[in-house]
């Protein structure tokens, strides 16, 4: 059987389409397909199921999935044990909130990758849970603890948030002196309905109105206040990035939150990935005190 084979039927299982398959491969999708017959010829068993919704494992492509896994996972640490203990290589994905990406993510990976020059690391930052089991991601970095799915969990830090809004707002508008005056503002916060993490209702929690300037995304919302759009959430670690905005009632309102690494259980047997998961953790953690204590 070919490792290549292999490759490719990870892929279409991952992605659920030849074209989702072939980004990741860098193959067009009749090539992707034609692997793919090639590899159930081989077997002589159906491994996907074609429907409008995209291709779907059967039965035996299921049986199939656990041993692909385990030849990529032993592949990985073939790799990892031939290369040594040199610098990082090679590529990593992290998956993460729109926050956390804009405003910690950058400066972390940036000195992680001067010391190792072989590295490419790519960050999606995206208003949702990421599904390491789809590979959509190498590790990701989640608001909560995840209760199912095998796969490792490691606390980061906490980090602090607070209500904020920019100074020419408030000169317009006057600034609050109770959480009862918010009811005179602008609230600047999420869609409701595109809350993805019950971690992230902020205004739920502080017993705030619906937000009439509304975002699934956090860049969105920190930019509405920066232009005197009102008064939103903001996290600590983003304003100094946002040297319009001040802070609002921080007796009153302060929140605290988590950042949870998660990763696939197998990846910790690669050590590359553990170093690289060492190097992130800290470095999230220095970036948090520097940004929190310039607020």
């Amino acid at each position: 059987m070919d490792w290549d084979d292999l490759r490719v039927f990870l892929a279409v299982a991952r992605s659920e389409s030849l074209s989702g398959a072939g980004k990741v491969l860098r193959l067009d999708p009749a090539t992707v397909g034609r692997r793919v017959a090639r590899l159930e010829e081989a077997l002589t068993a159906r491994l996907f199921a074609k429907s409008p919704q995209g291709y779907a494992l059967t039965e035996q492509g299921q049986r199939m999935l656990a041993h692909a896994e385990r030849a990529e996972q032993a592949m990985l640490e073939a790799v990892e044990e031939v290369q040594g203990a040199s610098g990082l290589t090679g590529q990593i994905r992290i998956g993460a909130p729109d926050g956390c990406a804009n405003y910690l993510l950058p400066q972390v990976v940036t000195r992680i990758c001067e010391e190792n020059p072989g590295l490419e690391v790519q960050i999606v930052a995206l208003p949702r849970v990421f599904n390491l089991s789809k590979r959509e991601a190498d590790m990701a970095i989640g608001v909560s603890r995840p209760e199912a799915g095998r796969l490792t969990v490691q606390k980061l830090t906490d980090y602090k948030l607070h209500l904020a809004a920019s100074r020419a707002y408030l000169e317009r508008a006057g600034a609050p002196q109770s959480l009862e005056d918010l009811k005179a503002h602008r609230i600047v916060g999420y869609i409701p309905d595109m809350i993805f993490d019950k971690e992230l209702d902020y205004l739920t929690e502080i017993g705030a109105g619906a937000a009439p300037l509304a975002s699934n995304s956090v860049s969105v919302q920190l930019n509405w206040l920066r232009t005197g759009g009102g008064i939103g959430i903001v996290h600590d670690f983003a304003i100094p990035s946002a040297p319009e905005l001040v802070k609002i009632l921080p007796e009153a309102v302060s929140l605290t939150r988590a950042f949870w690494l998660i990763r696939h259980a197998d990846d910790r047997r690669v050590e590359r990935m553990n170093r690289f998961a060492d190097a992130l953790a800290s470095g999230i953690r220095r970036e948090l005190i520097r940004l929190e204590g310039m607020t």
